[in-house]
C-alpha cells in the first residue's frame, strides 16, 4: 500500500511515548494549526498524565492497541526508549500512515532490516529523527556543496565531543547494555551528517578503535575513533568521546566537521562555544532523562549545546521545532523535506555497529555487511 500525503487540511496525530523528545513533538503538535487531533500513550502513569494535561490531548492510554485503533490517526510518532522501537513501529505500519521514528529503527542490525522491510513494503512515508539536519549552518553546507563550490570532496574529518551525562542516563536505566554504545546511539548524529553532506557516495570498507578505561564499568566505550573509504575515494574519518566530565560546559554535544575539496574547503564549528555562560549558581543539568540527576552542578555552560534547542519563556527554539514542524508541513502540506529516510536510518545502525565490529576485532571491516554477519561478530 503506498500512502498518499495530503495536499492540505488537518491530520490527527499519535505519539506513542512521552518522555523527554516525545514530550517535546507533543508540545510542538499543539502549537500546529495542521494538527487536529492528539493521541498519547507511554506505560508511565505519571508522565502520561502530567504530558496530557500540559498539551491537553484528546486521548491519552496505556495501552498501545488501544491508541492505534483510534479512528482519528493520521500520523504516527515513535518516541520510546531505543531498545522499544520495533514492536510499535511495525503495529503502526499497519495503519499506512505516515511515521516519524526517533532513531534508531532497532538497536539489533537483524530487526532494523526487518523495520525497514516493513515500512518499504507498505510504502509509508517515513522518516527519522537526526535532528541537526535542522540547523541552519548544516543547510546551508549542504547548498554549498550542492552548488560544488568546493569542487570535489576528497576529505572529511570530524570530532564529537560530548560529556558522560547522556551515557550515564542511558545506561543506568536498563539491565542489558549490548550495543548501546557511543557510535550507536550518540556517534549516529555526526554520522548521519556527514554522510548527508556526502550523499550520493557509499562506503566500502571501515576501520575503528575503541577504549573503555571510563565508561567500562556501566558496559559501554569511551569513545571511538574511525576511517570510512568511501566508494569514489574519499576518506572520511571521525571519532566521538562520550566520556568528559559531567561538569564539561557542554550540555551534551559539540561537533567540528572539516570538508576538503579540489578547490576549497568548508570548515564548520558546532562546539557552541560562541555563547559561554559562567556563574556561581550551578546550571541546568542540560540533559533530562527519567531518574537521572547529575552528579555535581556545572557552573559554566556551552549554550546551545543541547541538541533540541534551547527554552525561551516556556517554548522550544532551536533545531527540534524546525524538524518537527517541517515534519508537520510534510503531512499536512506533503511539501518535501530534508529528513533522514527509514533507509538512512538503517544504514545508519549498519555503518556505526560495523565501527565497533571493527574496533572489536582490530580489523577493517568491508562494506556493505550482511546484518547477520554483524550481529554474529559483536556477539559478547
Amino acid at each position: 500500500m503506498t500512502t498518499a500525503l495530503p495536499a492540505h487540511g488537518t491530520v490527527g496525530l499519535a505519539v506513542i511515548g512521552c518522555g523527554t523528545v516525545g514530550r517535546i513533538r507533543a508540545l510542538l503538535a499543539r502549537e500546529y494549526p495542521g494538527i487536529g487531533w492528539l493521541g498519547l500513550c507511554d506505560i508511565d502513569e505519571q508522565v502520561l498524565k502530567n504530558l496530557a494535561t500540559d498539551t491537553d490531548a484528546d486521548f491519552a492510554t496505556t495501552n498501545i492497541t488501544e491508541l492505534l485503533s483510534r479512528p482519528e490517526i493520521g500520523a504516527v510518532i515513535i518516541a520510546t526508549d531505543e531498545r522499544e522501537h520495533v514492536d510499535p513501529i511495525l503495529r503502526a505500519v499497519e495503519l499506512g500512515v505516515p511515521l516519524f521514528i526517533e532513531k534508531p529503527l532497532a538497536t539489533d542490525p537483524a530487526d532494523s532490516a526487518r523495520v525497514l522491510t516493513a515500512i518499504t513494503e507498505a510504502g509509508v512515508d517515513t522518516v527519522v529523527g537526526y535532528t541537526q539536519r535542522f540547523r541552519r549552518r548544516f543547510q546551508t553546507v549542504k547548498q554549498r556543496l550542492r552548488d560544488g563550490q568546493i569542487g570535489d570532496v576528497t576529505t572529511v574529518v570530524t570530532r564529537a565531543f560530548m560529556n558522560r551525562m547522556v551515557p550515564e542516563a542511558t545506561l543506568r536505566k536498563v539491565t542489558d547494555t549490548t550495543n548501546l554504545t557511543p557510535m550507536v546511539v550518540s556517534g549516529t548524529h555526526s554520522l548521519d551528517m556527514c554522510m548527508w553532506l556526502l550523499e550520493g557516495r557509499k562506503p566500502v570498507e571501515v576501520y575503528a578503535r575503541s577504549t573503555d578505561r571510563t565508561l567500562g564499568p556501566i558496559g559501554t566505550k569511551d569513545g571511538t575513533s574511525g576511517i570510512f573509504t568511501m566508494d569514489d575515494g574519499v576518506v572520511f574519518s571521525m571519532n566521538i568521546n562520550w566520556a568528559l566530565p559531567t561538569v564539561w560546559p557542554g550540555a551534551v554535544y559539540g561537533l567540528e566537521i572539516g570538508i576538503v575539496g579540489t578547490r576549497g574547503v568548508i570548515d564548520v564549528e558546532d562546539t557552541h562555544r560562541d555563547v559561554i555562560l559562567a556563574s556561581e549558581i550551578g546550571q541546568p543539568a542540560g540533559y533530562n532523562s527519567r531518574g537521572f540527576e547529575p552528579p555535581a552542578p556545572r557552573h559554566v555552560d556551552f549554550v546551545g549545546s543541547y541538541p533540541p534547542g534551547d527554552v525561551s519563556d516556556g517554548m522550544l527554539w532551536g533545531p527540534m521545532r524546525e524538524e518537527t514542524t517541517t515534519w508537520f508541513a510534510r503531512i499536512c502540506r506533503g511539501i518535501n523535506t530534508p529528513h533522514a529516510t527509514a533507509a538512512d536510518g538503517h544504514a545508519n545502525l549498519i555503518h556505526t555497529m560495523a565501527m565497533d565490529l571493527s574496533a572489536r576485532t582490530g580489523r577493517p571491516v568491508s562494506l556493505p555487511i550482511d546484518p547477520g554477519e554483524l550481529l554474529a561478530g559483536l556477539k559478547p
